[in-house]
């Protein structure tokens, strides 16, 4: 078995490179009987499941062919696609994993989740989160009409990448005392968000940083059952 784990993909129509680097993800683990675990902005926006597009079919149908054989999806919401749902998922038979989740391998334990919740020094954001995230809200959101979600979502976008110019480098990252918290129950931290690609030594834990998706490469984390459950944290060329 192997376990891998990706994060801030943030595929899009725009960016065709990095669909290709995804597509190209698939078929080199497709036969590997792989649990995939993708940590949120998965998509760079996300407007809800009713979406189509030619792009977004091409995705599925890999994603189809992969679980096909053997293997299976997992996915955390992010702060970008907070909106998709288990009817995406069902399309190849994905599963949508709470905000937070442990997963258990031998006698390890890995705390995964998407990491904005943990960047408690981002006041505003935190505050922004917990509306827009809320139940009600998103259900009413869904509720409007496609082309009108679609204008939303490019207008968080643009306000997103305005705050984010304001803001020091390192308000937007982790808190320590909010790591502190969580990774003293677990073995390993595993988030993504910052776009900070890194292994940290926490409290005797690890805290593993995902990276952000580029032009022609990704970092990925690996673990493998055929190495002794060795993590390999590395730069994928695709």
């Amino acid at each position: 078995m192997t376990y891998l784990f990706i994060s801030d993909l943030h595929l899009s129509p725009d960016h065709p490179r990095l669909v290709r680097g995804f597509l190209a993800l698939l078929k080199q683990y497709q036969h590997r009987n792989t649990q995939l675990y993708i940590l949120g902005d998965w998509f760079n926006a996300w407007i809800g499941d009713d979406y189509t597009a030619p792009w977004l079919d091409e995705i599925v149908s890999a994603l189809q062919k992969f679980t096909a054989s053997n293997n299976q999806i997992y996915f955390q919401v992010g702060n970008r696609d907070f909106a998709l749902g288990q009817k995406f998922l069902k399309q190849f038979d994905g599963i949508l994993l709470p905000d937070v989740y442990t997963l258990n391998i031998q006698q390890h334990t890995f705390r995964l989740e998407h990491g904005d919740a943990l960047c408690t020094d981002d006041v505003a954001y935190q505050r922004f989160r917990k509306v827009i995230r809320n139940p009600l809200l998103l259900g009413f959101l869904k509720s409007l009409p496609l082309s009108f979600r679609q204008k939303l979502a490019n207008g968080f976008r643009k306000k997103s990448s305005e705050t984010k110019q304001l803001k020091s480098y390192d308000i937007m990252d982790v808190n320590a005392q909010a790591v502190e918290s969580v990774i003293e129950h677990v073995d390993y931290l595993i988030h993504g968000h910052t776009h900070r690609p890194e292994i940290h030594h926490v409290l005797n834990k690890q805290r593993i940083v995902l990276g952000d998706w580029r032009a022609d490469s990704a970092w990925i984390l690996e673990l493998n059952e055929q190495e002794n459950y060795q993590l390999d944290f590395k730069q994928w060329n695709y």
